[in-house]
């Protein structure tokens, strides 16, 4: 499990490999990932949008942008938490995904918070320290 906790909001985030649906032979390697959104405020929140940014093995790029999370852009109240799981999919063994939310309090005002970097890596990978 990844954690981070940005303005009284922790984000936790916890990849799973999917042997079944990956095709190492064909390049396609894919990832679920869960994620609980919990408000340890005292105000509401609501996710109003996500940033991704997700690197494979050989160090490529890409950005995802978009509104809210699979479809919804949900309300937060103190004290509760919102959960979701999606997935990802790379032409290498490994990766790392890292992002932020943009989040609204319940007077309008828009901030940002951290989703923790975290690992993607098969089983059968061979991992390296640099």
């Amino acid at each position: 499990m990844y954690t981070a906790v940005t303005q009284e909001i922790r984000v936790d985030v916890e990849p799973t490999y999917l042997e079944n649906q990956s095709e190492p032979e064909e390049g396609q390697f894919v990832w679920a990932y869960s994620v609980r959104i919990v408000n340890e405020g005292a105000r509401t929140v609501q996710l109003i949008s996500r940033y991704w940014h997700i690197t494979d093995a050989l160090g490529r790029v890409q950005k995802v942008r978009g509104a809210g999370v699979i479809g919804e852009q949900p309300i937060i109240d103190p004290g509760k938490s919102y959960e979701y799981s999606s997935g990802t999919l790379l032409p290498t063994p490994s990766g790392i995904m890292h992002g932020n939310y943009q989040m609204r309090y319940d007077s309008g005002e828009k901030f940002e918070i951290e989703i923790p970097a975290f690992s993607l890596d098969t089983p059968h990978e061979t991992r390296k320290l640099n």
